[in-house]
């Protein structure tokens, strides 16, 4: 089905944004990286990146460090928050280095300035990025304790001027209920953006769905592991749930 969109005139969206969680990027692993899976992802990246569609990306550490489980064990979440910044600098410099093998021009953008590793957050340069085709991957979060890489994704996409987040899961689309252990649990094609907080679907955390409510950012929920799904997507097919207003 991927096969059939060959441009840009047939895709519904001109810029997004990637969210993926850093767990997308372990494969089979218990943690950390797992190049083949990076490489698969990057993959999707430019299928879609090929058709002309500005894309940029966020993703989460977790397979590196999670500061709020940090916490939970006694680190101080400040610090450890850090920590998990500095985490998704790392996966992003991954999948830049993924992109860059299979010739997708990309640009890391950190949060936190780090100049020799990457570039520093400045919303016009990532903006120009986009418009000269440029894959920008967003890392270090927002920057500030706190804060998970969801928030920053609605963050940033709202800040680009996205058009949509497409939020890479390992389900296709929001359910009632987890669909891993509940054989009748139920998917939604459309849900509204009050109906995820108030059933606490887990889709976002609850600060980055309200935030995307505000700027009225449509949520695109869709499974990351169906070869071509970003692709086809983008041209409403394939199966998703569209979170919105």
């Amino acid at each position: 089905m991927a096969a059939e969109i060959t441009d840009l005139s047939q895709t519904t969206f001109r810029r997004v944004l990637l969210k993926i969680s850093g767990e997308a990027l372990m494969g089979d692993q218990q943690y950390g990286l797992h190049p083949p899976t990076v490489e698969r992802i990057a993959r999707e990246v430019k299928s879609v990146a090929d058709l002309g569609v500005e894309v940029c990306m966020v993703i989460g550490g977790g397979n590196i460090f999670r500061g709020l489980s940090g916490s939970a064990q006694g680190m101080e979440r400040t610090t450890a928050d850090y920590m998990g910044m500095l985490g998704t600098v790392m996966n992003a410099l991954a999948m830049q280095s993924s992109l860059e093998q299979l010739g997708v021009h990309t640009r890391v953008v950190s949060a936190i300035p780090m100049d020799q590793v990457c570039e520093p957050y400045i919303r016009r340069r990532a903006v120009r990025h986009l418009e000269k085709k440029r894959v920008v991957i967003f890392a270090a979060g927002t920057g500030n304790p706190y804060f998970t890489t969801d928030t920053a994704a609605t963050l940033r996409a709202s800040e680009m001027a996205c058009e949509a987040i497409f939020m890479g899961k390992q389900v296709d689309g929001v359910y009632d209920k987890d669909p891993k252990h509940h054989a009748d649990a139920v998917r939604y094609d459309d849900i509204s953006y009050d109906d995820v907080l108030t059933k606490y679907l887990k889709v976002m955390d609850a600060s980055a769905i309200a935030l995307a409510r505000d700027n009225n950012m449509p949520i695109i929920v869709f499974s990351l592991d169906e070869p071509g799904g970003f692709r086809t997507i983008l041209a409403g097919k394939g199966t998703y749930t569209r979170v919105h207003g």
